[in-house]
């Protein structure tokens, strides 16, 4: 049990009305879960709002609510915490109720349209390695240490994104690192969060269907620099044209990476093929077993956090070079035999499918061709649709377009919208086959030795969500199934 004064001490209260509560048991955003002597946050969601909710959760016990407008009618059991932003209040108690957990712990969090989920995923291996006990919160897993805890979003919710990292302080990690979404940022979710250090990877088009605008979406992301303490590093891709704008306004130290021009940290690729890359890195020349430019950029941003958290450089880098990407993100399976190789990648938006594309295009040897097989999720940002349709036929060579996650929409109105931007000089690089499986199974099909197949969109997750069920779905197991097929 916590003291309700201890808990409220971090948020500014317009008006406490109601009994007397000296403890509470638990916080809670669903009130559905609560129980005797919980705190119920009532918060204001894009689809749901969680004042319609206040009487089911005090009737199912809860002895605190936390809202931004005060019920008409006011339960004499309950008392009431009136606050101007109940997401920010929920994500201050939540730190407080579990002690301040990021205060106790080198957190580094990773924001961008790309590469989120590979650099943070590299940097839980790399400290790993190196015997340093550590905690991951990303897109497919959530680690503490040795231990695997499945993934639902890419940000927890903010009471649960505490508890998860009070439970790395218990488990005495040392280090943790964290995707941040621009949804986590623009939600509040990361409120209450201390942070070590912040790192910006890229932008580009994504998650239009929430922000609205493309300038909301890159304000949104650079808030999240701007509000880190001066005590916390802020680091930028400055290769991107907007990486020299997301170190403005920020009051922490602020650090460079890239490819390309002088920076805090600089690398260069020396050498990239199928094998891997061979990066100059600081002066260093080292060889690394990922693959493309868009993971030499991964790496940099591993190698210039752990620099920033005062690793040596040499022990870094050796570290570094036995590392293997995150799954789902530029992940190889060969057909032996045939010798056809498929890659499997989140590649999601058209920034992401033309850098995989362009990565495959660069290491091929001319002669092969590349089918790319790619969709659209449903519920999502439709903007992107006809463009991501137009990079897969500008830059693939056989092109299949078929269902993503569609969710709630109709697959077949999501492929046509995809149609509509492919340009008619390309229109007969692509067919259309919905159902996914079958999709792969053509390409599969068309693919003759030393091709490439590009399964893009859906990388690591395994299932596919149609009108509400996720259904058991794995992309790579997939391409394995018909690979084998053709090796009898």
């Amino acid at each position: 049990m916590k003291k309700l004064r201890n808990i409220l001490s971090h948020i500014d209260i317009l008006q406490q009305v109601g009994a007397d509560v000296v403890e509470v048991n638990q916080l809670q955003l669903d009130s559905r879960a609560c129980e005797k002597g919980d705190v119920f946050f009532a918060m204001k969601g894009s689809l749901v709002d969680g004042h319609d909710f206040i009487e089911k959760a005090i009737e199912n016990g809860a002895s605190v609510i936390v809202c931004e407008e005060m019920p008409s009618i006011l339960n004499d059991n309950c008392c009431y915490i009136q606050v101007a932003n109940a997401s920010q209040a929920c994500g201050r108690v939540a730190s407080s109720y579990y002690n301040h957990p990021s205060d106790q712990l080198k957190l580094v969090g990773i924001t961008g349209t790309n590469g989120k989920t590979t650099c943070v995923s590299l940097l839980y291996q790399l400290f790993m390695s190196m015997n340093i006990k550590t905690g991951l919160l990303s897109t497919i897993e959530n680690k503490i240490g040795n231990e695997t805890i499945p993934s639902t979003h890419t940000t927890p919710n903010p009471i649960a994104l505490q508890a998860l990292l009070a439970q790395m302080v218990e488990a005495e990690c040392t280090h943790a690192f964290m995707e941040v979404s621009s949804h986590a940022i623009a939600q509040d979710r990361i409120e209450g969060v201390r942070f070590a250090g912040g790192v910006f990877t890229n932008i580009s088009h994504d998650h239009l269907d929430y922000h609205k605008t493309f300038d909301e979406y890159i304000l949104v992301k650079k808030s999240f620099l701007d509000h880190l303490p001066a005590t916390a590093f802020a680091m930028s891709n400055i290769d991107d044209k907007r990486g020299a704008v997301m170190l403005q306004n920020t009051k922490a130290t602020k650090k460079t990476f890239s490819l390309k021009t002088l920076a805090d940290y600089k690398g260069k690729v020396l050498e990239n093929n199928l094998t891997g890359l061979v990066l100059n890195i600081d002066n260093e020349e080292v060889y690394m077993k990922l693959i493309g430019e868009f993971n030499a950029y991964n790496l940099l941003t591993v190698y210039a956090v752990a620099r920033c958290l005062d690793f040596d450089k040499i022990d870094t880098l050796q570290h570094l070079s036995n590392l293997k990407g995150a799954e789902g993100r530029f992940e190889t399976v060969k057909s032996e035999k045939e010798n056809i190789l498929g890659i499997v990648d989140y590649a999601h938006t058209p920034d992401a499918l033309k850098n995989v594309l362009a990565t495959i295009n660069k290491l091929r040897n001319g002669n092969e061709i590349v089918h790319a097989i790619v969709g659209c999720g449903g519920d999502r940002d439709k903007t992107k649709r006809p463009i991501m349709a137009h990079v897969a036929c500008e830059h693939a060579d056989k092109v299949i377009f078929t269902s993503d996650n569609p969710r709630t929409e109709d697959p077949e109105t999501i492929v046509q919208e995809m149609e509509a931007g492919v340009p008619a000089p390309l229109v007969k690089k692509y067919l259309t086959i919905l159902n996914r499986k079958e999709a792969i199974k053509t390409a599969c099909g068309f693919a003759q030795a030393g091709d490439i197949i590009l399964v893009a969109g859906k990388g690591h997750e395994k299932y596919q969500d149609i009108n509400g069920v996720k259904h058991v779905f794995d992309d790579k197991e997939i391409l394995n199934e018909f690979f084998k097929l053709m090796e009898k």
